[in-house]
C-alpha cells in the first residue's frame, strides 16, 4: 500500500478523501479508486499490512507468557477495550489503550476501539445478515423515530454486489424476514447442532437454527484461501480467508494505482466553503508529529466509525454549522443505538460419546428472529431478537485444574469431554433521541482536541425484551434435551455489543434527520456518511453488510453525481 511522501513535495488535493479504513472506509477506498477517482484514504491509526503485521497469527497457547493471558499492566491500560471479554495477549494490539485515549461516561459506555488501518474489520466478528422491510419499514409502522427514507429494494442489488466479493458462506432458508444472500457453501452443524435444529423446529414451529452467515470463504475467490478453521481470526487471517480491509477492499484499491493510504492522519475538521455551500477538504493532524495539514477534494466520505465520524461532524463548525456540520435538524450525536446481548442460557447433553468434529470452527449456530414478524405481536416489547450460539464438546484442557496422577489420569486427558450448548441472545435497541453523544470541551486528548462524552442507556423495551430472550432460551434447550441448565443476563453498558450506530441518521425530512437517502448531508451534499453513524434503525442482526451495502451504493451515486457536475 502506498504511503504519502512526508519527505518530499506532499500533494494535497484529490478527486476524494475518504475518512477511516475500516468496513465500510475500505469498501469507500475501493468503489472510489475502481470508479477512476485519485482517493486519499486518511486513517489515525498506525500502518498494519496484510499478513506482514499480524504478530500473533500462528502463535499457540505455549508460545506466550500466560498462556496469552493479558499482564496487569495490560488489564490497567485497557480497563475498557476488555470489558468485552474478547481482548487477550493475542489480539490485545488491535484494540486502543485506553489511558491514551480517555473519554467520559456520564453512563457507562463501552466504547470499543482499533486505531490502525483496517480499524475493526480485524477484530470484527464476521456474521453477515440482510435487512428486511422488516426492518427498513419498522420505525414508519410502530411511529417510532422517522422513517427510514429506503427500503429492501433500494439496497438488495448491493447486498448481491458486496457479498460476491466479500464471500460469505451460509444456508438458504427462504424467510421473508431474513433474506437469502449470494453464499457459498455453509459450514457444517455439528451432531448436537443438527440434533437440537430438528428438536427446536418440532417443538416451536417457525424458529430455525442454522450455521451462521459469515464472512469466511470455503470456496477460494479472487486468489484469497479458504478457512483453514484455526478460530484464530481476531489475530489477523494470514490466509485472507476471512474479509478484512487490509486482505481484501484496501488491497483491490491499491491495484488501482489511485489510492494514496496516509496512517497516523488525525482528521480534525472539514473544511466548509460558505460560499458555494461544499466542503472543500479535510484538516488532520500528524499523529505523531502534530504537524496540521489540510488536503482538499470534491468529495468526502466520512468513515470514521459512528463515534468517530459523529464527533468530527460535531467539531466541524462554521457560521453555517455552529452547533456542528450538517446539523440543522439539531439530532446530530443524538440516538445512538447498539444491540444487547449476553442473555440466554447453557448446558449438558448427554449423548454422541462416539462423535466429535473437525478442527475449530470460526462460526457458531444461528437462530433467526421469531417475534413480532409483521403485524404479529408477540409479548410486551417491540421489534425482536435472534440467537447465536453453538455445540461442543471438552477438550484436553478441561484437565488442567484436574486432581489425579498416573498413567490412567494422563491417558484420560486425551479423551474428549462431554457436549454443551450455548444460546445468547442478540436483541434490537430502539433508537432514542435522549441517547446521545457529545463533544467535551473540557476534556482534551493529547493533540488539544476535545474528547467524547456518553449519556446514553438501554431501556424499557430493551430491558422486557430480555426477560422474554432468556426464557426461550432455557426452552429451547431444554427442547433439545440439554441438562443442568444455567442462564446469564449481563447487559453491562451500551456499546458492548460492538455496534454501535445512529447518531447522524439517515431520513426523508431535513429537519428531523442528518442524512438523506443517498447517504449525503442535507445540507452540505458532497459529504457521505456511509458508517454505522447513518442508521436509523437497529435491527437485531449484525450490521456491517449493511455499511458495505450502503457505501457501494453511494459511491455510485456519488460517481455518477461528480460525472453530471453536480457534486
Amino acid at each position: 500500500m502506498s504511503l504519502l511522501n512526508i519527505t518530499g513535495q506532499a500533494r494535497h488535493t484529490y478527486d476524494a478523501i475518504v475518512i477511516g479504513s475500516g468496513i465500510s472506509g475500505g469498501w469507500a477506498a475501493k468503489e472510489l479508486c475502481e470508479k477512476g477517482l485519485e482517493t486519499l484514504v486518511l486513517e489515525r491509526g498506525r500502518m498494519v499490512r496484510h499478513v506482514d503485521d499480524y504478530p500473533t497469527m500462528h502463535a499457540d497457547p505455549w508460545d506466550l507468557p500466560g498462556a496469552g493471558a493479558l499482564t496487569a499492566q495490560q488489564a490497567r491500560e485497557q480497563h475498557i477495550q476488555r470489558r468485552t471479554g474478547f481482548v487477550d495477549a493475542t489480539n490485545a494490539h488491535f484494540f486502543v489503550n485506553d489511558v491514551l485515549h480517555p473519554y467520559t461516561e456520564v453512563q457507562r459506555f463501552d466504547w470499543i476501539r482499533g486505531y490502525q488501518v483496517g480499524g475493526r474489520s480485524l477484530t470484527w466478528g464476521r456474521q453477515c445478515y440482510r435487512w428486511s422491510d422488516l426492518d427498513f419499514a419498522a420505525n414508519a409502522r410502530e411511529g417510532i423515530a422517522v422513517d427510514w427514507p429506503l427500503r429492501y429494494a433500494d439496497v438488495a442489488p448491493w447486498y448481491d454486489y458486496v457479498e460476491r466479493f466479500v464471500g460469505v458462506s451460509g444456508e438458504k432458508l427462504g424467510l421473508a424476514h431474513l433474506p437469502d444472500g449470494q453464499f457459498l457453501k455453509p459450514m457444517e452443524l455439528n451432531c448436537l447442532e443438527r440434533h437440537a435444529r430438528e428438536r427446536i423446529e418440532q417443538a416451536f414451529p417457525g424458529r430455525h437454527l442454522t450455521i451462521g452467515r459469515v464472512a469466511h470463504l470455503t470456496e477460494p475467490i479472487n486468489g484469497r484461501g479458504v478457512c483453514q478453521s484455526r478460530n484464530r481470526c481476531g489475530r489477523g487471517c494470514p490466509y485472507g480467508a476471512y474479509f478484512s480491509s487490509n486482505a481484501v477492499t484496501l488491497p483491490a484499491a491499491e491495484a488501482t494505482g489511485r489510492m494514496t493510504l496516509r496512517p497516523d492522519a488525525i482528521a480534525t475538521t472539514i473544511l466548509y466553503d460558505e460560499e458555494t455551500g461544499r466542503a472543500t477538504g479535510v484538516r488532520v493532524i500528524d499523529a505523531a508529529t502534530k504537524q496540521v495539514t489540510e488536503y482538499f477534494a470534491r468529495v468526502i466520505f466520512c468513515n470514521a466509525s459512528t463515534v468517530a465520524t459523529t464527533a468530527l461532524l460535531l467539531n466541524s463548525t462554521s457560521d453555517r454549522f455552529p452547533s456542528g456540520m450538517g446539523n440543522d435538524s439539531g439530532e446530530l450525536g443524538h440516538n445512538m443505538m447498539d444491540h444487547h446481548y449476553f442473555v440466554g442460557a447453557m448446558g449438558s447433553y448427554d449423548g454422541f460419546d462416539d462423535e466429535y468434529y473437525k478442527g475449530r470452527r470460526p462460526n457458531g449456530a444461528y437462530i433467526p428472529r421469531y417475534r413480532n414478524l409483521g403485524d404479529r405481536r408477540d409479548g410486551n416489547f417491540l421489534r425482536g431478537y435472534g440467537y447465536q450460539g453453538g455445540a461442543g464438546r471438552g477438550s484436553w484442557g478441561d484437565g488442567v485444574n484436574a486432581p489425579g496422577f498416573g498413567a490412567a489420569f494422563k491417558d484420560g486427558l486425551f479423551q474428549p469431554g462431554g457436549w454443551s450448548m450455548m444460546l445468547n441472545g442478540f436483541g434490537e435497541v430502539l433508537p432514542n433521541h435522549d441517547n446521545r453523544m457529545y463533544l467535551n470541551h473540557d476534556v482534551t486528548d493529547q493533540w488539544g482536541q476535545p474528547t467524547v462524552a456518553f449519556d446514553c442507556t438501554f431501556g424499557e423495551n430493551e430491558l422486557a425484551m430480555r426477560k422474554q430472550m432468556l426464557t426461550d432460551a432455557v426452552e429451547m434447550l431444554e427442547a433439545a434435551g440439554v441438562r443442568d441448565i444455567l442462564t446469564f443476563d449481563y447487559i453491562g453498558g451500551m456499546g458492548k455489543g460492538i455496534h454501535e450506530m445512529g447518531t447522524a441518521r439517515m431520513g426523508r425530512d431535513p429537519k428531523t434527520s442528518v442524512l438523506n437517502a443517498n447517504n449525503q448531508l442535507h445540507g452540505v451534499p458532497n459529504v457521505f456518511v456511509t458508517d454505522g453513524a447513518c442508521m436509523t434503525s437497529s435491527s437485531c442482526v449484525n450490521p456491517s453488510i449493511t455499511y458495505m451495502a450502503l457505501t457501494a451504493r453511494a459511491c455510485a451515486f456519488a460517481v455518477d453525481q461528480m460525472t453530471k457536475g453536480n457534486l
